[in-house]
């Protein structure tokens, strides 16, 4: 916490405080204003670039026009109710609270004679429009998402929740960076112990800044930082938000980043997506088993097939055509250690590489690459198909920390399916469903509605249910009012 620092009775000693923790000389965006209406001194403390200049001019024309008769016998009333014609006016007896203030944003207007500080919150920031995601887009469907400020976020998140119990609760991280971070949530629905255990633990969070926004309240708030899975579910679009929002979430935003913090998040929630149900019951449950084929084949059909390769023994009856006919002048393992390293690669140079150049860059990967690989005998033609396959159901996965977390997963089941054949990779797959099992995302089973099972509520994770009969929230959140 900032130590306090009362506002001195001195004006000159107060503007002299405010210039040397602003360092209004020192950086050339602080500007500081000496002004004199109504026969008093004034002051104003701004940063350039965040202020709207047509609002302070216009409160400057009004504040030339006072007379200083205007202002007694209280001249703070008299300003405050009458002569600061501004919707988001405030003020303050804390001069650190007002340098932090102006940091941020606001405006902070200092007048002789006066105890308090007006805080005037006519700011602005730089944005970009709110067009569609790009890791979330829908065929049909709103086109908005989320941007890097807060406010407009909250606002297009009210836009579809007009409900008088959704809350929108203020607070800031960081010692130095004093980021705005929102918690929002339905009053009437979600479950006070799961908003009060969120509150506290970002007010327990203690560092400096937090530069990479919703990444690094995750690595405070998650816990368990050799985990790979994401007990936080991300959203850039309002109507995803929304969705959860209504069912007893936790909503978390960050000032800067354009992804909301969906919490608890189990592994099913990372499986879901917008597109299911932009489309009709049928299509959407359609839809989302062949999602769930596509991810569940990425987990494990490299392994699969690396133990049926192997020892072609384990193959049943009709099945022997699996297995590579020529496996290449280097061992099967290392071939999928090798490919899984390269799409990585390619994946991380897919992201530095400009939009206009990607094509080009997959057809050096898929010609230049791929195909010279298996004619001169790198690889065998089997492996590039499989892992192709697996390469599918990663980028069919919806969340991207999820697929990220998949990746791994599957490369310990290769490992552990070369070392101890299909004893070990059976072994392996109950530790991972047990590991699953013992997690929790915030007091949630992190494998629920599986383990624990309910069953009508799992019935809605494998199948996308018609909306009318959906009529009950989930229960694992605890709601208040259970019935949609």
């Amino acid at each position: 916490m900032t130590e306090k620092k009362p506002i001195m009775n001195n004006f000159d000693e107060n503007i002299k405080y405010m210039k040397d923790r602003l360092g209004v000389d020192k950086s050339f965006d602080v500007v500081h204003l000496d002004l004199k209406y109504a026969g008093k001194r004034m002051a104003l403390f701004l940063v350039d670039g965040f202020a709207k200049d047509d609002i302070l001019h216009l409160i400057m024309k009004f504040l030339a026009k006072l007379d200083p008769k205007q202002l007694e016998p209280d001249p703070f009333e008299k300003l405050f109710k009458t002569n600061l014609p501004y919707i988001e006016l405030d003020y303050s007896e804390d001069l650190n609270e007002v340098a932090d203030q102006v940091l941020a944003g606001p405006t902070a207007l200092f007048v002789e004679g006066l105890s308090k500080v007006f805080i005037i919150d006519a700011r602005t920031y730089p944005v970009r429009g709110p067009q569609e995601p790009e890791i979330e887009r829908v065929v049909r469907g709103s086109r908005d998402g989320y941007v890097e400020t807060i406010v407009f976020n909250t606002a297009l998140t009210r836009r579809r929740v007009r409900d008088r119990s959704l809350r929108m609760e203020y607070l800031q991280i960081g010692r130095r960076s004093k980021t705005d971070v929102c918690v929002s949530y339905l009053e009437d629905i979600a479950d006070d112990e799961n908003v009060q255990h969120i509150k506290k633990r970002l007010e327990a969070i203690d560092t400096d800044g937090i530069p990479m926004a919703e990444k690094t309240v995750e690595e405070f708030i998650g816990g368990r930082h050799w985990n790979p899975y994401s007990t936080i579910r991300y959203t850039e679009r309002p109507d995803t938000a929304a969705a959860h929002l209504y069912e007893g979430h936790v909503l978390v935003f960050i000032d800067g980043s354009p992804s909301v913090m969906i919490t608890p998040a189990t592994y099913w929630h990372h499986l879901q997506h917008a597109e299911e149900y932009r489309q009709k019951p049928f299509i959407g449950a359609y839809l989302r088993i062949v999602r769930f084929i596509a991810v569940f084949a990425s987990l494990f059909i490299l392994p699969l097939y690396y133990l049926f390769a192997s020892d072609p023994s384990l193959l049943p009856e009709g099945l022997d055509f699996i297995g590579p006919r020529d496996p290449g002048v280097i061992p099967l393992l290392v071939q999928f250690v090798i490919a899984e390293i390269g799409i990585d690669m390619l994946r991380m140079a897919a992201i530095h590489t400009p939009s206009s150049l990607a094509t080009a860059l997959g057809l050096v990967a898929a010609i230049m690459i791929g195909q010279v690989a298996v004619e001169v005998g790198l690889f065998s033609s089997e492996v590039v198909l499989y892992l192709s396959v697996a390469a599918i159901g990663t980028f069919a996965t919806p969340s991207y920390e999820l697929s990220l977390a998949n990746r791994i997963t599957r490369l310990l089941f290769l490992f552990v399916a070369s070392l101890f054949g299909p004893t070990g990779y059976v072994v392996a797959i109950t530790m991972w469903i047990l590991y699953l099992t013992n997690l929790k995302t915030f007091n949630t089973p992190y494998f629920w509605p599986f383990i624990p099972f309910s069953p009508h509520a799992f019935r809605d994770v494998l199948l996308r249910s018609p909306i009318p009969l959906k009529n009950q929230r989930p229960t694992i959140l605890h709601p208040k009012d259970p019935d949609r």
